[in-house]
């Protein structure tokens, strides 16, 4: 018998369903607002007019009213949860601490700074001003890390002896005393350094945009490198979080430095910093504009309330414009900072306080649920205090990212029903957490009392998928706990579905999506195209674009010590860019080296003791045994190392090894003031350096240079430096570009008849269907977010970094969703009555955007076929195409700590059924993920991303060769049949190694007029037709043979053709390139067309988002080159591809996954799957 869920007792007479039901919810609403005409008649007639009217209130008058109704709120979420007790003791705690800021404000900034100047306080001795207050302060608790009980102590004793006003009108020798000691605290080191973790003696300090961060330089290899002085480094080992963020004490600091200026109206941290002549926004001294927050948050109340103690108070405050306020605050966003009303002296950690202040609430028993009601219950919210009634409406929302979760709230708030895509897998959650099975069918949840039960440590998560750039894009510097947050949030309300591994473009189209009765599509997918730089030698082994970085660690897994996932990096890095994502590039390589050299120690000595030196060897050439040999080097250094520090009774010194081996640099173009990190978020290449990264400004990148192997081995740069003219060699093992990105628009590429470009972004549309031009800020006076109009009048829309208004960060992108989420719903207002029930459309797409596991049969000793039901993403396939396949990690099998999770597989689409849904991918087993497809069972959910890639190009009446490698005639049986249907002629050259591996006889023979089958292992194959034909010979020479007649007649001559398609290996399609020129040349119209589909290695497969796949070609006449995304347009002229580099690329992760391959093979053999 199954345990009755956990849900709290609630007063009142409310359940906790009432808190997720539109009418449960406004039960609640009736409730408290009984109970506050109760305590305070007056402040309810107020909010009962407020809500009549809310356009009409004064903007301070709606500030005093929400501050007024925010203390009540507090106790009434209180009582209604039972949890009253823990609340007063929070408010209690915050009470207590309430004398530290006054006697800061009004002791130690008002009179001591002025009392007694700075050289007079440096030269004060710290024994004798110590000794003169032992009787007041105790040292005791200063001395075992107690700031907060010694500063107290202090300011209390400092409260006794002046008063609570902290007023010193005479002073007598007792506060003379406690002064020049807080003045030897403000100014002498030695008491800098006994408080430097406490609030009571810091003083703000003024702010010099020059030297925002401290900086030392040394100079390395002919230039000069900036890096942080070494006392201010701070330890990091792995990816656990790196910042915990202000305790109590310090966001308090903060409240009470606030001046709380929605008093004078002059909230700049909120409503922007404006110029008093023009209205417009003011910029910083580099330029930024200093819009504020750009969801408006009400910052100046919020911190007010919280500095009172009310914590819920304060949250509700946040909340009313910030609902999904976890996914926002420390280490996210500062546009609210770069505003404040301090613009000389440093400003208001605002996000601190507002995560804090989170924290706080969420630490509570229930915490989670308080917070969570608030995003669907806010008296605060005078215009929306509850979810408006259902619409009828439902909106396809693309892309789950910060854009995507944010309008997906709004737009249920406002009575629609969301259906959420993302192409990215995302793992399931337990039901009694989300309330959602794997099919999509809703159960009862469980409620959150202990907001520990969602924490996970980060090192160890499950990389979940929800959140987009917020999941892979952003590093452990932010608790990622929160996303899991977030994600409940909407995924536990009956109006929110959501489904990963689903693309838009492939799986789903604006018209399939018209068609299934969707009333509106918001593209939200915001990831761009990265950058890619034209340097010599700038797709060499060793290259990597920073997306294709940072999602391999972070969503892959590669950062985790128990994944299967390769992601192969050696020392000394170099990260192009001077960026946020170059910085977090950086401190994550640093962070990653580390671990993945320990992995592979750990593995490697198993393999050894179990099957011998020489085995686990082997399959390594020279190269890759001294890379390997280099990794179990440092891995040993480091394991020495610790070993050493355990004995020594210290953190052990990882960082100083791996920079001993060349570290990790940042090379920017321009000045480190100059670079959008700095400008935008100093904070950040602070706390980059921190880590001990090294940052290399006013240098370009020329050209890499590469090794004999072809390995990237330096970076040569020029540029200026401290006047001088610099040219210089940079020794590089990996080079990770962090060059920035373009808005991604494939869509107007794949769909010109409903996307439209209009410079780099989206062409956008008023709500009248005329072209318009956004505005380029973040608050726009017309918001311009829908781009396309159907006949019908329905219409879609786009957000996040797809806009031009709300590109570039996090908040922005939500500002963003939260400005335009009114405009969709205004446009689905106008239309006719609703085509379909929001249930009807999610059954469809329950049916048909899910993937099972129908069947998996082993069709050669290497070759597996997966049969899967994905109605939709059969339906939309057509030849050429691929998908990605993944397992679910929820799902894996585990064997001695290792999850086996595939990393995704880029599979072809050998057959579709259509009118079944059903669709098959053949997937060979190389030694990694692919080995793992054996291990699908029946009926279990995978992840089928696609159709992606660019169907073939099939035209009719031609002569069509077909050349298939091995696996590569799987691609080829639906490409070879379509060419069929539009009337072309098709000669099948079917190639294999051995006899066993040849498969799926009768699907070549539908594909082809002719096949001429050949393999290298005699006696090779028997033809069943009498037009084919065999030889035991490769497949180059086979066509020779076919073309000078060698087997016999030609049913279709070989000179007839017009085109050639080759898909097989690198080596095999190189080879039918150059045999072209060569032996076949001759048999050959001179204007043929000769395609590869080129298996370039791949990770997202989402179309110019991760760069994994970036594939080098080369002008065959004038030898330019230049760079294509291979998961866009896999067949490619093969004389364009520089196959040379193809095989480099295709070897990034080699030394890792031949290692990888025989510990994936232990871990089979572990579980008796493979003898």
């Amino acid at each position: 018998m199954n345990a009755p869920r956990l849900v709290p007792s609630l007063t009142h007479g409310l359940s906790f369903n009432d808190l997720y039901d539109r009418n449960g919810l406004g039960r609640v609403d009736a409730v408290f607002a009984a109970w506050l005409l109760n305590i305070d008649a007056g402040v309810h007639a107020r909010l009962m007019a407020a809500r009549a009217a809310p356009d009409q209130f004064a903007a301070k008058d709606e500030s005093n009213l929400l501050i007024e109704l925010a203390r009540p709120l507090e106790d009434f979420i209180g009582t209604l949860f039972g949890v009253a007790s823990p609340v007063a003791e929070l408010r209690g705690r915050h009470n207590r601490l309430a004398p530290l800021y006054d006697c800061k404000r009004l002791f130690v900034q008002r009179y001591v700074t002025r009392a007694i100047k700075p050289d007079v306080a440096a030269a004060l001795d710290g024994d004798s001003v110590t000794a003169a207050i032992a009787a007041y302060v105790d040292f005791a608790a200063l001395a075992a890390g107690n700031l907060e009980g010694g500063e107290l102590a202090f300011a209390l004793a400092v409260g006794d002896l002046v008063g609570a006003e902290f007023k010193v009108d005479k002073p007598t020798p007792e506060i003379e005393a406690l002064a020049r000691y807080a003045a030897w605290a403000l100014h002498n080191p030695d008491g800098k350094k006994r408080h430097r973790d406490g609030p009571l003696f810091k003083v703000p300090h003024k702010l010099d945009p020059e030297h925002l961060v401290p900086i030392e330089t040394e100079i390395v290899d002919g230039v000069t490198r900036m890096k942080l002085p070494r006392p201010l480094l701070r330890h990091r080992e792995g990816f656990a979080l790196t910042d915990g963020g202000f305790d109590l004490v310090r966001a308090l600091d903060h409240t009470n430095y606030c001046i709380w200026c929605h008093n004078q109206g002059k909230d700049s941290c909120s409503r922007g910093l404006k110029d008093r002549k023009t209205g417009a926004f003011q910029k910083s001294p580099f330029g930024v504009t200093l819009a504020g927050c750009p969801l408006e948050e009400k910052i100046s109340e919020m911190n007010l309330l919280k500095s009172e103690g009310f914590s819920i108070g304060a949250l509700a405050m946040a909340v009313v414009d910030n609902p999904l306020v976890a996914a926002t605050g420390h280490r996210i966003c500062n546009d609210c900072m770069k505003a404040c009303i301090y613009q000389k002296q440093e400003p208001v950690d605002i996000p601190q306080i507002e995560t804090r202040t989170l924290k706080d609430v969420l630490d509570l028993p229930w915490g989670f649920e308080i917070y969570s009601l608030l995003t669907r219950w806010n008296p605060l919210n005078l215009r929306r205090p509850i979810p408006r009634p259902a619409t009828g409406r439902t909106v396809l929302v693309v892309g789950l990212g910060p854009a995507g979760f944010n309008l997906s709230h709004h737009l249920m708030n406002d009575g629609h029903a969301v259906v959420a895509i993302d192409g990215l897998k995302i793992e399931p959650l337990p039901p009694e957490q989300s309330g959602v099975l794997a099919d999509g069918a809703r159960v009862p949840f469980a409620a959150v009392q202990d907001i520990a039960t969602l924490r996970e440590d980060l090192g160890a998560r499950a990389m979940a998928g929800f959140g987009g750039v917020a999941e892979y894009g952003i590093t452990v510097r932010w608790d990622k706990n929160y996303l899991k947050m977030v994600r409940l949030l909407l995924e536990r309300r009956d109006q929110f579905s959501m489904f990963g591994g689903v693309r838009f473009g492939g799986t789903v189209t604006v018209e399939s999506a018209f068609a299934m009765g969707f009333d509106h599509v918001a593209l939200c997918a915001g990831a761009g195209k990265p950058t890619v730089l034209d340097l010599p030698n700038g797709l060499a082994r060793g290259v990597r674009a920073a997306s294709d970085f940072l999602m391999a660690l972070q969503l892959t897994g590669a950062a985790k010590k128990e994944s299967i996932a390769n992601l192969q990096i050696r020392l000394p890095v170099i990260v192009i860019g001077g960026g946020l994502t170059g910085i977090d590039t950086a401190t994550e390589s640093l962070a990653y080296y580390p671990l993945q050299v320990e992995k592979f120690l750990a593995r490697h000595e198993i393999l050894v003791a179990e099957r011998g030196e020489a085995a686990v060897n082997a399959a390594w050439n020279d190269e890759e045994r001294g890379i390997a040999q280099e990794f179990l080097d440092h891995a040993r250094a480091i394991r020495a190392e610790r070993a050493q520090a355990a004995r020594e009774g210290r953190e052990p010194d990882i960082t100083g090894l791996v920079n001993g081996w060349g570290g990790v640099s940042l090379v920017y173009r321009r000045r480190l003031i100059d670079s959008p990190s700095y400008t935008l978020n100093h904070e950040e290449v602070l706390k980059a350096l921190e880590e001990d990264i090294r940052f290399v400004e006013g240098l370009s990148p020329v050209a890499v240079e590469v090794d004999a192997s072809g390995h990237a081995c330096a970076l040569k740069v020029a540029g200026e430096q401290n006047g001088a003219k610099v040219e210089a060699r940079l020794p590089a093992r990996t080079i990770l570009v962090a060059a920035g990105t373009q808005p991604n628009t494939v869509l107007a590429r794949e769909d010109a008849t409903h996307a439209f470009i209009d410079g780099k972004y989206f062409r956008a549309l008023d709500e009248e269907g005329n072209p318009a031009t956004p505005e380029r800020v973040c608050k726009p006076a017309d918001v311009r977010v829908l781009m396309y109009r159907h006949g019908d009048g329905r219409s879609m829309s786009f957000f996040g970094d797809l806009h031009p208004s709300f590109a570039g960060n996090v908040v922005k992108a939500m500002g963003g969703a939260k400005q335009g989420y009114p405009v969709l719903t205004r446009t689905m207002a106008a239309l006719a009555a609703p085509r379909r029930a929001p249930s009807e459309i999610l059954a469809e797409a329950n049916r048909d955007w899910r993937a099972t596991v129908v069947r998996v049969e082993r069709l050669t000793p290497t070759i597996v076929e997966v049969v899967v039901e994905a109605p939709a993403a059969a339906r939309n396939f057509e030849p050429g195409q691929f998908y990605r396949l993944q397992n679910y990690e929820a799902r894996s099998k585990q064997v001695d700590g290792t999850l086996l999770t595939m990393e995704g597989l880029a599979l072809t689409g050998a057959w579709v059924d259509k009118d079944k849904g059903l669709l098959s991918m053949i997937a060979l087993e190389m030694g990694g993920s692919s080995d793992l497809c054996a291990l699908l069972e029946p009926g279990e959910p995978v992840i089928v991303m696609g159709p992606t890639g660019a169907p073939t190009e099939i035209e009719p009446g031609e002569t069509v060769v077909l050349a298939g490698g091995g696996l590569g005639n799987a691609v080829l049986f639906s490409i070879g049949q379509a060419f069929r249907r539009a009337g072309s002629k098709v000669l099948y050259f079917a190639g294999y190694k051995r006899v066993v591996d040849r498969y799926k006889i009768e699907e070549i023979e539908a594909a082809a007029d002719v096949v001429v089958w050949c393999c290298d292992e005699a006696p090779g194959f028997i033809p069943s037709r009498p037009q084919d034909k065999s030889t035991v010979d490769n497949i180059v020479e086979t066509m020779r043979k076919y073309a000078a007649g060698e087997l016999g007649p030609q049913p279709i001559p070989f000179s007839d053709a017009d085109r050639i398609v080759a898909i097989g290996s690198d080596g095999m399609m190189n080879a039918v390139r150059l045999a072209r020129h060569g032996v076949l040349k001759s048999y050959l119209k001179a204007d043929h067309r000769a395609l590869g589909s080129i298996n370039s290695p791949m990770q997202c497969m989402m179309k110019e988002i991760c760069a994994q796949c970036l594939q080098l070609h080369k002008d065959p006449v004038t030898g330019k080159e230049t760079v294509v995304f291979s998961c866009f347009n896999q067949d490619q002229e093969l004389d364009r591809v520089d196959f040379a580099n193809l095989r480099q690329r295709l070897r990034q992760n080699g030394v890792q996954e031949k290692i990888g391959a025989l510990w994936i093979d232990r871990s089979l053999r572990k579980l008796g799957v493979r003898g």
